[in-house]
């Protein structure tokens, strides 16, 4: 009787250490889902933040690349305003040059004789006494 009660001892320590080994098993597959649902939410927090600095990044390339196109029309703008302006001075100045040419040739012709000559200056004096 005491083998069978010994026995009984036995099989009911082993059940009991089976139903603990049972619900040690449960509690570490509880906390390797928990492990794994935090790991997870990790895994997304990184990936959601390295989107966003991607996103930012790109943003900021955009943005950079923007500037750069706008400094380099102004310049370019710039310079097609220097340019202009110093063509616009050259051809005055030739402009001028061609007119004061114009001009020697045409009096030199007018006032190649002494007659012409003291004709035009009758008229500059009487034009200085009527002023």
């Amino acid at each position: 009787m005491n083998s069978l009660k010994a026995r009984e001892g036995s099989i009911a320590d082993a059940l009991q250490s089976a139903e603990n080994a049972k619900e040690e098993m449960a509690k570490l597959q509880a906390d390797n889902q928990k492990l794994l649902q935090e790991a997870r939410l990790e895994r997304d927090k990184l990936l959601k933040e390295a989107t966003d600095i991607a996103n930012k990044i790109k943003e900021e390339a955009k943005s950079d690349a923007a500037k750069q196109a706008d400094k380099m029309i102004a310049d370019a703008k710039s310079s097609i305003e220097v340019e202009k302006n110093a063509a616009l001075k050259e051809v005055t100045t030739k402009v001028a040059e061609l007119s004061l040419n114009i001009a020697e040739k045409l009096i030199r012709k007018n006032l190649s004789d002494d007659k012409a000559q003291k004709a035009l200056a009758e008229d500059f004096m009487k034009d200085l006494k009527l002023n």
